[in-house]
């Protein structure tokens, strides 16, 4: 790994430990053994630090989170889908805790993050309409919009609702796998007979995943 990208890395990990608006240019070189101006050969300062994670969080999604065409294994897809969820939504969770301070910092960062949304809901609904081509859930055309807004609103927001309620302020991986069960319950709404019997099943999957470990405190 270059230093460049173990800038990254460490940025990352040091954002969702201690929180994003914690966390300085000085902590991240001082944590790699380096000094300021070495990291600022890299980086001119944190917010182009963040726009490097965004950029690898939208490659993310456009990545993992193709259409499904008619003759593909929704089924198959759908697991993908939520696999890669958990994924992005533990790996980047500071970004959704501190979504709006960040973007209110950097005028150049929110209006990539507004044009990505905007790709990324259309993204979802095509996603939403190939699970209903392949008869796993039945929704008519007009409802496949607001699905895919509450399915975006559900994953932006449940890491920091479910840090909200908690006086740690900590997160746990089974806390994202909670999380999933709430998207996967947004599908098995419209789930077809045909498709029922899968959907139980991944809904046993991550609930057991869940409940690996005790909640924090």
């Amino acid at each position: 790994m270059n230093t460049k990208d173990k800038i990254i890395h460490t940025s990352i990990s040091l954002f969702n430990e201690h929180g994003e608006r914690a966390i300085s240019t000085n902590h991240i070189a001082s944590h790699l053994g380096m000094s300021p101006g070495n990291l600022y050969y890299h980086f001119k300062n944190k917010e182009d630090i963040i726009r490097h994670i965004f950029a690898l969080y939208s490659e993310h999604l456009h990545t993992h989170f193709k259409p499904i065409e008619v003759n593909d294994d929704a089924f198959d897809h759908l697991t993908a889908y939520l696999d890669s969820l958990f994924e992005l939504m533990w790996r980047y969770h500071f970004f959704y805790d501190n979504l709006g301070d960040i973007l209110s910092r950097d005028e150049s960062l929110k209006k990539a993050y507004i044009d990505f949304q905007a790709t990324l809901l259309e993204q979802v609904r095509q996603v939403i309409l190939g699970l209903r081509d392949n008869e796993m859930i039945a929704i008519q055309e007009q409802d496949a919009l607001e699905l895919a807004h509450t399915l975006k609103l559900t994953v932006s927001f449940w890491t920091p609702y479910i840090k909200a309620r908690r006086l740690s302020g900590n997160l746990a991986e089974q806390d994202i796998y909670h999380g999933i069960l709430k998207v996967l319950a947004l599908f098995r709404a419209y789930s077809t007979e045909k498709s029922m019997l899968k959907m139980n099943q991944l809904r046993e999957k991550y609930t057991q995943l869940a409940e690996q470990a005790p909640a924090l405190a």
